[in-house]
C-alpha cells in the first residue's frame, strides 16, 4: 500500500483516539452520539485502506475506559560474534523479524527483550542499552489498524540454544547483506542496517523520532 493509505489510517487513529477520549470524559448525549459517529467514520476509514470489512476492523478495538495511547513494540537486537543479527520466522506472515513483540504490563522493557528472545529462540541475552525509539507511521512500514512506537534494544549473546516456539517457524543468524524476506509490519531492512550503525557508535545516543 502506498503513502496515501498510510497517511489515511493515520488519520483514522487520531479520530479513534479522540473520539475514544471523548466518549471517557463526555457525559453530555449530543457529545456522545458525535464522538460514536466519529468511531464509526474512523473504521470505514481503515477499511476502505486496508481492504478488511468494517467488523473486522470493529472487532480489532477493545472498549476504552481509559486516556487512548499508542501501542508499544519491543525488538530485540541480538549479533553474534561473526557480527550477523538474529532473526526469526513468523508464522503470521511466513516473513523474517527481529524477535520481540507487544509490550506485556508487568515486565520493563529490558525485561520483554530478554523474554521475547527466549520464547521465541530459546537463546539467552542481556540487555544493554536502547538503540531507537520510533514512531511506525513516519516510517515505510504496511500500513496497520494501530498507532505504535517501536523500542530496538541491543542485547548481548549470552547463552542457550534454539528451541521451537509455536508462533515462530525457523530462526537463525544472518549477515547484513544476505537477509531474507523480512515482515515489513515488524521491521525494515534499513532499520536493521541503522541499528548495526547504532551500535558501533555509541556516541550517536539514541535515534528518536
Amino acid at each position: 500500500m502506498g503513502n496515501t493509505n498510510k497517511e489515511l489510517i493515520t488519520l483514522a487513529q487520531r479520530i479513534r483516539a479522540v473520539s475514544q477520549n471523548g466518549l471517557i470524559y463526555s457525559s453530555n448525549d449530543y457529545d456522545i452520539d458525535r464522538y460514536r459517529e466519529l468511531l464509526h467514520i474512523s473504521d470505514e476509514i481503515t477499511a476502505l485502506s486496508t481492504g478488511l470489512d468494517i467488523k473486522t476492523i470493529e472487532s480489532l478495538y477493545m472498549p476504552q475506559k481509559e486516556y487512548v495511547t499508542p501501542k508499544v513494540d519491543i525488538r530485540a537486537v541480538v549479533f553474534n560474534d561473526q557480527d550477523d543479527i538474529l532473526l526469526v520466522k513468523e508464522r503470521a506472515d511466513g516473513c523474517w523479524s527481529l524477535p520481540g513483540g507487544w509490550a506485556d504490563v508487568g515486565y520493563s522493557p529490558k525485561e520483554i527483550a530478554v523474554k521475547e528472545v527466549k520464547e521465541e529462540t530459546g537463546l539467552d541475552v542481556s540487555p544493554l542499552r536502547l538503540l531507537s525509539v520510533t514512531d511506525m507511521s513516519r516510517h515505510p512500514h504496511p500500513p496497520i489498524p494501530f498507532y505504535v512506537y517501536k523500542f530496538f534494544i541491543l542485547c548481548e549473546l549470552t547463552g542457550g540454544g534454539f528451541t521451537d516456539a509455536f508462533d515462530i517457524l525457523d530462526k537463525g543468524f544472518f549477515a547484513l547483506d544476505t537477509l531474507p524476506p523480512l515482515s515489513l509490519e515488524r521491521v525494515l531492512p534499513e532499520q536493521i542496517h541503522r541499528m548495526r550503525e547504532y551500535r558501533d557508535h555509541p556516541e550517536y545516543g539514541v535515534l528518536l523520532d
